[in-house]
Protein backbone atom coordinates (compact mmCIF):
# COMPACT_ATOMS: atom_id res chain seq x y z
CA UNK A 1 0.00 0.00 0.00
CA UNK A 2 1.98 3.27 -1.25
CA UNK A 3 -0.92 5.24 -2.99
CA UNK A 4 -2.18 8.26 -0.54
CA UNK A 5 -4.45 10.09 -2.58
CA UNK A 6 -8.11 9.25 -1.20
CA UNK A 7 -7.44 8.11 1.44
CA UNK A 8 -7.60 9.82 5.35
CA UNK A 9 -5.11 10.71 8.10
CA UNK A 10 -5.87 11.62 11.48
CA UNK A 11 -3.55 13.28 13.14
CA UNK A 12 -3.40 14.27 17.21
CA UNK A 13 -2.06 18.05 18.03
CA UNK A 14 -2.59 18.15 14.43
CA UNK A 15 -3.38 22.05 14.68
CA UNK A 16 0.28 23.43 14.50
CA UNK A 17 4.24 23.01 13.88
CA UNK A 18 5.07 19.28 13.31
CA UNK A 19 1.16 17.88 13.45
CA UNK A 20 0.76 20.91 11.01
CA UNK A 21 3.39 20.24 9.15
CA UNK A 22 2.91 16.76 8.28
CA UNK A 23 -1.37 17.59 7.79
CA UNK A 24 -0.14 20.07 5.27
CA UNK A 25 2.32 17.63 3.23
CA UNK A 26 -0.35 14.61 3.18
CA UNK A 27 -3.12 16.82 2.10
CA UNK A 28 -0.91 17.97 -1.10
CA UNK A 29 -0.63 14.17 -1.52
CA UNK A 30 -4.61 13.87 -2.26
CA UNK A 31 -5.35 12.60 1.74
CA UNK A 32 -8.65 13.71 3.76
CA UNK A 33 -7.01 15.33 6.86
CA UNK A 34 -8.53 15.41 10.23
CA UNK A 35 -6.84 17.27 12.50
CA UNK A 36 -7.45 17.04 16.63
CA UNK A 37 -6.17 19.47 18.83
CA UNK A 38 -6.81 20.93 22.54
CA UNK A 39 -6.42 24.76 21.44
CA UNK A 40 -9.55 25.50 19.31
CA UNK A 41 -8.12 28.52 18.26
CA UNK A 42 -5.18 27.11 16.53
CA UNK A 43 -7.43 24.56 14.80
CA UNK A 44 -9.93 26.70 13.45
CA UNK A 45 -6.84 28.83 11.74
CA UNK A 46 -5.58 25.39 10.48
CA UNK A 47 -8.74 24.51 9.28
CA UNK A 48 -8.64 27.27 7.45
CA UNK A 49 -5.43 26.80 5.83
CA UNK A 50 -5.42 23.65 4.78
CA UNK A 51 -9.21 24.56 3.06
CA UNK A 52 -7.57 27.49 1.60
CA UNK A 53 -5.25 24.47 -0.05
CA UNK A 54 -8.20 22.87 -1.31
CA UNK A 55 -7.81 20.30 1.73
CA UNK A 56 -10.85 18.01 2.41
CA UNK A 57 -10.54 18.72 6.40
CA UNK A 58 -12.19 17.85 9.10
CA UNK A 59 -10.91 19.59 12.87
CA UNK A 60 -12.06 18.43 16.15
CA UNK A 61 -11.28 19.82 19.55
CA UNK A 62 -10.12 17.16 21.75
CA UNK A 63 -7.54 16.34 24.72
CA UNK A 64 -5.75 12.86 23.72
CA UNK A 65 -5.48 12.10 27.67
CA UNK A 66 -9.16 11.36 26.99
CA UNK A 67 -9.90 8.29 25.58
CA UNK A 68 -13.56 8.86 25.11
CA UNK A 69 -12.67 12.08 23.18
CA UNK A 70 -10.76 9.70 21.10
CA UNK A 71 -13.41 7.56 20.27
CA UNK A 72 -15.43 10.35 19.49
CA UNK A 73 -12.75 11.81 17.16
CA UNK A 74 -13.26 8.36 15.40
CA UNK A 75 -16.83 8.58 14.91
CA UNK A 76 -16.91 11.92 13.59
CA UNK A 77 -14.32 10.32 11.38
CA UNK A 78 -16.16 7.37 9.74
CA UNK A 79 -19.07 9.39 9.50
CA UNK A 80 -16.88 11.69 7.49
CA UNK A 81 -14.78 9.71 5.43
CA UNK A 82 -16.37 6.25 6.04
CA UNK A 83 -12.43 4.89 6.62
CA UNK A 84 -9.35 5.39 8.08
CA UNK A 85 -6.63 4.82 6.54
CA UNK A 86 -3.50 6.64 8.34
CA UNK A 87 -2.95 7.69 12.30
CA UNK A 88 -0.22 10.05 13.27
CA UNK A 89 -0.08 10.20 17.05
CA UNK A 90 1.88 13.94 17.12
CA UNK A 91 0.30 15.48 20.17
CA UNK A 92 3.23 16.00 22.66
CA UNK A 93 4.36 18.51 25.69
CA UNK A 94 7.43 19.25 26.84
CA UNK A 95 7.31 19.07 30.93
CA UNK A 96 9.05 21.28 32.70
CA UNK A 97 12.74 21.27 32.71
CA UNK A 98 14.53 20.56 35.93
CA UNK A 99 16.49 17.80 37.61
CA UNK A 100 15.44 14.80 39.40
CA UNK A 101 15.58 16.24 42.89
CA UNK A 102 12.94 19.27 42.02
CA UNK A 103 10.75 17.22 38.77
CA UNK A 104 7.62 17.08 40.80
CA UNK A 105 4.65 14.10 40.41
CA UNK A 106 2.31 16.47 38.54
CA UNK A 107 4.67 16.95 35.73
CA UNK A 108 5.61 13.23 35.53
CA UNK A 109 2.08 12.23 34.99
CA UNK A 110 1.09 15.11 32.75
CA UNK A 111 4.01 14.30 30.47
CA UNK A 112 3.35 10.64 30.77
CA UNK A 113 -0.43 11.44 30.20
CA UNK A 114 -0.33 13.42 27.29
CA UNK A 115 2.95 11.73 25.43
CA UNK A 116 3.14 8.05 26.35
CA UNK A 117 -0.78 7.73 27.17
CA UNK A 118 -2.17 9.78 24.50
CA UNK A 119 -0.40 7.63 22.05
CA UNK A 120 -1.76 4.23 23.25
CA UNK A 121 -5.21 5.66 23.78
CA UNK A 122 -4.95 6.86 20.05
CA UNK A 123 -3.54 4.07 18.85
CA UNK A 124 -5.99 1.39 20.36
CA UNK A 125 -8.99 3.14 19.22
CA UNK A 126 -7.91 3.69 15.89
CA UNK A 127 -5.69 0.98 14.54
CA UNK A 128 -8.89 -1.51 15.18
CA UNK A 129 -10.91 0.81 12.37
CA UNK A 130 -7.67 0.35 10.05
CA UNK A 131 -7.56 -3.31 10.36
CA UNK A 132 -11.31 -3.45 9.50
CA UNK A 133 -11.79 -2.35 6.10
CA UNK A 134 -8.96 -4.79 5.29
CA UNK A 135 -6.54 -1.87 2.94
CA UNK A 136 -3.70 -1.44 5.25
CA UNK A 137 -2.20 1.61 6.50
CA UNK A 138 0.04 3.31 8.54
CA UNK A 139 0.79 4.33 12.00
CA UNK A 140 3.39 7.01 12.57
CA UNK A 141 3.95 7.81 16.10
CA UNK A 142 6.28 10.87 16.87
CA UNK A 143 8.78 10.50 19.62
CA UNK A 144 12.01 12.49 19.53
CA UNK A 145 16.05 12.18 19.18
CA UNK A 146 15.55 12.15 23.17
CA UNK A 147 13.83 8.79 22.20
CA UNK A 148 17.39 7.62 21.16
CA UNK A 149 19.13 8.54 24.61
CA UNK A 150 18.58 10.39 27.52
CA UNK A 151 18.55 14.29 27.80
CA UNK A 152 19.84 16.20 31.10
CA UNK A 153 17.16 17.74 32.99
CA UNK A 154 14.67 16.11 31.10
CA UNK A 155 13.48 13.13 32.60
CA UNK A 156 9.88 13.00 32.11
CA UNK A 157 9.78 13.72 28.55
CA UNK A 158 12.91 11.40 28.00
CA UNK A 159 11.34 8.67 29.62
CA UNK A 160 8.19 9.20 27.20
CA UNK A 161 9.62 9.20 24.17
CA UNK A 162 11.74 6.14 24.54
CA UNK A 163 8.63 4.32 25.33
CA UNK A 164 7.30 5.88 22.20
CA UNK A 165 10.06 3.88 20.44
CA UNK A 166 9.77 0.89 22.40
CA UNK A 167 6.30 0.62 21.54
CA UNK A 168 6.45 1.53 17.50
CA UNK A 169 9.79 -1.32 17.34
CA UNK A 170 6.66 -3.86 19.35
CA UNK A 171 3.89 -2.39 17.32
CA UNK A 172 5.64 -2.75 14.00
CA UNK A 173 6.14 -6.56 14.10
CA UNK A 174 2.50 -6.68 15.60
CA UNK A 175 0.73 -4.89 12.83
CA UNK A 176 2.85 -6.26 10.14
CA UNK A 177 0.41 -8.95 9.14
CA UNK A 178 -2.19 -6.24 8.74
CA UNK A 179 0.02 -4.66 6.07
CA UNK A 180 0.05 -1.63 8.93
CA UNK A 181 3.20 -0.01 8.06
CA UNK A 182 4.69 1.61 11.58
CA UNK A 183 7.51 4.41 11.91
CA UNK A 184 8.45 6.29 14.46
CA UNK A 185 9.24 10.22 14.08
CA UNK A 186 12.30 11.15 15.88
CA UNK A 187 12.96 14.76 15.00
CA UNK A 188 15.73 17.03 16.67
CA UNK A 189 15.04 21.04 16.96
CA UNK A 190 12.15 21.95 14.87
CA UNK A 191 10.18 25.19 14.99
CA UNK A 192 7.40 24.72 17.17
CA UNK A 193 5.78 25.98 20.29
CA UNK A 194 6.78 22.64 22.60
CA UNK A 195 8.65 24.37 25.01
CA UNK A 196 5.39 26.71 25.24
CA UNK A 197 3.49 23.20 25.97
CA UNK A 198 2.25 25.19 29.67
CA UNK A 199 -0.37 26.93 27.98
CA UNK A 200 -2.42 23.91 27.25
CA UNK A 201 -1.92 22.41 30.62
CA UNK A 202 -4.60 21.35 32.57
CA UNK A 203 -5.02 22.58 36.00
CA UNK A 204 -5.32 19.09 38.15
CA UNK A 205 -1.79 19.15 36.89
CA UNK A 206 -0.32 22.29 39.01
CA UNK A 207 1.51 21.99 41.95
CA UNK A 208 1.80 23.51 44.93
CA UNK A 209 4.79 22.33 46.03
CA UNK A 210 7.93 24.83 46.19
CA UNK A 211 10.04 23.12 44.31
CA UNK A 212 7.95 23.47 41.72
CA UNK A 213 7.84 27.06 41.19
CA UNK A 214 10.08 28.66 38.65
CA UNK A 215 13.53 30.26 39.39
CA UNK A 216 16.21 32.40 37.88
CA UNK A 217 17.78 29.22 36.20
CA UNK A 218 14.86 27.72 34.91
CA UNK A 219 14.05 31.08 32.92
CA UNK A 220 17.91 30.58 31.32
CA UNK A 221 16.82 27.65 29.98
CA UNK A 222 14.05 28.79 28.74
CA UNK A 223 15.42 31.34 27.06
CA UNK A 224 18.52 28.89 25.50
CA UNK A 225 15.33 26.48 24.75
CA UNK A 226 13.72 29.47 22.74
CA UNK A 227 16.97 29.97 20.67
CA UNK A 228 17.61 26.81 19.58
CA UNK A 229 13.77 26.15 18.27
CA UNK A 230 13.75 29.17 16.76
CA UNK A 231 16.89 28.21 14.39
CA UNK A 232 14.84 24.55 13.95
CA UNK A 233 13.80 23.27 10.69
CA UNK A 234 11.08 24.06 9.49
CA UNK A 235 7.73 21.62 10.49
CA UNK A 236 7.16 21.32 6.13
CA UNK A 237 10.48 20.40 5.57
CA UNK A 238 9.70 17.57 8.25
CA UNK A 239 6.23 16.83 6.73
CA UNK A 240 7.84 15.98 3.69
CA UNK A 241 10.77 13.92 5.16
CA UNK A 242 8.01 11.85 6.77
CA UNK A 243 6.93 11.10 3.40
CA UNK A 244 9.88 10.22 1.71
CA UNK A 245 10.25 7.99 5.12
CA UNK A 246 7.03 6.09 4.58
CA UNK A 247 7.54 5.53 0.59
CA UNK A 248 10.71 4.01 1.62
CA UNK A 249 8.88 1.94 4.46
CA UNK A 250 11.32 3.05 7.17
CA UNK A 251 10.84 2.36 10.63
CA UNK A 252 12.68 4.93 11.98
CA UNK A 253 12.18 8.54 10.73
CA UNK A 254 15.30 10.70 11.07
CA UNK A 255 15.42 14.59 10.05
CA UNK A 256 18.62 15.52 11.86
CA UNK A 257 21.55 13.24 10.41
CA UNK A 258 24.08 15.32 12.46
CA UNK A 259 23.15 13.66 15.43
CA UNK A 260 23.80 10.19 14.16
CA UNK A 261 27.37 10.22 15.78
CA UNK A 262 25.75 11.30 18.97
CA UNK A 263 23.44 7.82 18.38
CA UNK A 264 26.60 5.71 17.14
CA UNK A 265 28.28 6.84 20.52
CA UNK A 266 25.23 5.53 22.64
CA UNK A 267 25.43 2.08 20.38
CA UNK A 268 29.56 1.94 21.47
CA UNK A 269 28.33 2.23 24.78
CA UNK A 270 26.08 -0.68 25.09
CA UNK A 271 28.16 -2.71 22.37
CA UNK A 272 30.91 -1.98 24.88
CA UNK A 273 29.12 -3.35 27.74
CA UNK A 274 28.39 -6.34 26.22
CA UNK A 275 31.59 -7.46 25.78
CA UNK A 276 32.52 -6.92 29.20
CA UNK A 277 29.06 -9.04 30.42
CA UNK A 278 30.66 -11.55 28.15
CA UNK A 279 34.55 -12.03 29.96
CA UNK A 280 33.19 -12.47 32.97
CA UNK A 281 33.21 -15.73 34.47
CA UNK A 282 29.78 -15.46 36.18
CA UNK A 283 27.78 -15.35 33.13
CA UNK A 284 29.99 -18.33 31.12
CA UNK A 285 27.22 -20.85 31.06
CA UNK A 286 25.08 -18.08 29.00
CA UNK A 287 27.16 -17.20 26.26
CA UNK A 288 26.61 -19.56 23.97
CA UNK A 289 22.55 -20.08 24.82
CA UNK A 290 19.94 -19.65 22.09
CA UNK A 291 18.27 -16.21 22.40
CA UNK A 292 14.67 -16.43 23.45
CA UNK A 293 12.45 -15.36 20.93
CA UNK A 294 9.43 -13.16 21.67
CA UNK A 295 7.61 -13.65 18.27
Amino acid sequence: MREFSGKTAVISGGAEGIGFGIARVLGQQGMNIVLGDIDAQQLQQAEQTLVADGVDVLAVTMDVTDIGQWQSLAQQTLQRFGKIHMLVNNAGVSGTPGGLDVSNTKVWQWVMDVNLMGVVYGTQTMVPLIKQHGEGGWLVNVASMAGMGGVPLGGPYTASKVAVVGMSESWSAELQPHDIQVSVLCPGFVKTRIHLSHRNKHAHYESDDISSQHSAGDTAIADHMQEVIDAGLDPEVVGNRVVEALLAQELYIFTHPNYRSWVQKRFADIDAAFERAESSPLLADILNQKVASFS
